[in-house]
């Protein structure tokens, strides 16, 4: 069973402060550049992975959506995005991407963000992703950069120079990492971007896009903080389709 951080008390409570769960999807940098990747969703089926407070999922219905599943380890989560929902054809499941079952050939799009970090059987979850999407359906993620992933440090040191830096620490060992984050010891898993790349063709994805995003100038203006982003990637966007059986 994967860590369930977000039902602990002192990480969901901080958690919640975030600009992107205050905001919601208007709070979150990176959602442009996702909107813009995501197929129509005029009368599509869609599975949410690691749904959150149900941002998502309450948009995609805004969109059109037929029905919207979203699934979620945290008990907290799927309790806050029922709460925030009214309307019966968005349902909420909790769930545990690790150990995830989904319908055979039941959804059109797969959508997920910044969730598949904590999972550590990927191929395992991309082969469960391809069975419960129909031939040509979409899937849709995001997650922390690998780069960002491997960093030794999570923000930027000064070199001798004076110069910032983000050092990053065996980028090719794969597996656990840990990191304090609203609580210590938040586990995540370190994956290759040619693992991730990998993993998703040879269970019969193609790619078609691919983004490292990076803020625009009005983000940098508004936000200044977001000028670190253009340093080093922190997230990595990916969209593919399942090709057939």
């Amino acid at each position: 069973m994967a860590q369930n951080i977000y039902d602990n008390a002192d990480f969901f409570n901080g958690y919640s402060q975030l600009p992107r769960q205050v905001k919601g999807l208007d709070g979150a940098p990176e959602w442009p550049a996702i909107r813009a990747m995501l197929p129509t969703v005029k009368n599509k089926n869609v599975a949410d992975l690691g749904c959150g407070f149900g941002w998502a999922a309450r948009w995609l219905r805004e969109q059109g959506a037929a029905e919207v599943h979203g699934y979620d380890l945290s008990e907290n989560m799927i309790e806050r995005a029922r709460a925030d929902t009214a309307d019966p054809a968005i349902d909420y499941h909790i769930a545990d991407l690790d150990t995830l079952a989904l319908p055979k050939a039941c959804f059109d799009l797969v959508y997920s963000a910044l969730a598949f970090h904590y999972v550590e059987n990927f191929p395992r979850l991309v082969t469960t992703i391809g069975q419960a999407l129909v031939d040509g359906g979409d899937l849709v993620f995001s997650i922390e950069h690998p780069i960002f992933m491997a960093a030794r440090h999570p923000h930027w040191i000064a070199d001798e120079d004076g110069r910032k830096t983000w050092p990053v620490n065996g980028y090719a060992m794969e597996g656990e990492r840990r990191t304090d984050w609203f609580a210590k010891g938040v586990l995540k898993y370190h994956r290759t971007l040619a693992t991730t790349l990998n993993t998703l063709t040879e269970a019969g994805f193609a790619l078609r896009h691919i983004a490292e995003f990076a803020p625009t100038q009005d983000q940098i203006a508004a936000t200044p903080d977001l000028a670190e982003e253009l340093e080093r990637p922190m997230m990595l966007i990916i969209s593919a389709c399942k090709t057939g059986s």
